[in-house]
């Protein structure tokens, strides 16, 4: 399966209701657009149920305010055993200019829920696909010694309320 039979693009105009205080895209609401889109991407590589595990490296570069519209393009980037990581770019627009600039850039890792799913290698095409999924094997391993070291670091976290804390 190659990068760009996962793909997937969703539009969006930003209104008043998207802005933060500083009159920009609340990165929350950046985020659950994100998430969705990616989420496409993932099952079009899986053709089952996919959860998203990690959203990792997301990169803030330049905000979308009033009068933009941004993109999100997302596509899968490398497959694992069971998980399947998705490269996102979000592209914006100002819609009185017509200039377009790289709003920010994430990696994102769905896992497959069913088990039995056998994961198609991600084949790369384009410049970008190449370079970005020449890099899985690295990214991985780092999300692996991670995983390591949030397991031990969640092992030290209370649940206890403050005041039942001895």
């Amino acid at each position: 399966m190659n990068c760009q039979q996962t793909l997937a693009i969703t539009s969006h105009r930003v209104l008043v209701s998207d802005l933060n205080e500083h009159e920009t895209v609340y990165g929350g609401r950046l985020l659950e657009l994100l998430d969705s889109t990616a989420s496409i991407s993932a099952s079009r590589v899986a053709r089952t149920e996919t959860a998203t595990a990690s959203l990792d490296h997301f990169n803030f570069i330049a905000p979308f305010k009033l009068k933009d519209f941004f993109y999100i393009e997302t596509y899968a980037s490398g497959v694992g055993k069971r998980s399947i990581e998705i490269f996102a770019k979000i592209i914006g627009e100002h819609l009185q200019t017509g200039d377009r600039f790289l709003g920010a850039t994430a990696f994102l890792t769905f896992v497959v829920l069913n088990k039995e799913t056998i994961l198609e290698p991600i084949i790369p095409t384009s410049k970008e696909e190449k370079a970005i999924c020449s890099k899985y094997p690295e990214r991985k391993q780092k999300q692996i010694d991670q995983l390591k070291q949030q397991k031990e670091f969640r092992q030290r976290i209370s649940l206890a309320l403050p005041w039942q804390q001895k």
